[in-house]
């Protein structure tokens, strides 16, 4: 059987006691979470937040599998009533939160941050990074389009969960590549 694979935090901070890092690493990944689901950039045609971003880099950052489990984490942390999500306590909190019309993108959070990483675990080049930020942001899409359907209909579910979010999420998928690109290849070993 092969050696386990390496992700790039695990060369970023190498350590003899992954549990600790890693409890300190979703700790963290859940205060970036938060923290870009609250800071708004004013753009066009609606305002922007950095979520789908930072899911994607934490994705690529911490592996597949810690990735995931630091969403998961964040997830909880806004089941139990904690006003982590956008929008929140204004629009609701917990569990009434996450059924409601994000709560479909909020599931894509999960599933893109295991995409990102599980696309660069083994190859961080240029293209591979590209299409796992890609990959990632098309993920929450789908399933938050999904869910939105189910809840007003295809048709409103793309002119409203979509369409409007088109260009702001091109400059995410951008940012998300440079920075990827530098985090990724920030410390590789050889």
């Amino acid at each position: 059987m092969s050696s386990t694979l390496v992700t790039p935090i695990d060369r970023l901070w190498p350590t003899d006691r992954p549990v600790l890092r890693n409890v300190v690493l979703v700790l963290f990944g859940t205060l970036l979470l938060y923290a870009s689901a609250k800071v708004q950039v004013p753009f066009w045609p609606v305002p922007m937040t950095m979520q789908t971003g930072v899911v994607a880099l934490i994705g690529m950052a911490y592996g597949w599998r810690l990735g995931a489990a630091t969403v998961v984490a964040y997830l909880a942390e806004g089941a139990m009533g904690l006003p982590v999500f956008t929008g929140t306590p204004e629009r609701g909190l917990g569990l009434a939160y996450m059924v409601g019309p994000t709560g479909g993108y909020l599931l894509g959070f999960v599933v893109a941050a295991a995409i990102a990483g599980r696309l660069v675990q083994s190859d961080q080049s240029l293209a591979r990074i590209a299409a796992a930020v890609v990959a990632s942001i098309l993920a929450i899409f789908a399933l938050g389009v999904a869910w939105l359907s189910v809840l007003v209909g295809p048709e409103a579910a793309i002119a409203n969960g979509v369409l409007p979010f088109i260009p702001s999420e091109i400059a995410k998928i951008l940012l998300a590549i440079a920075v990827g690109t530098a985090l990724l290849r920030s410390r590789r070993t050889g």
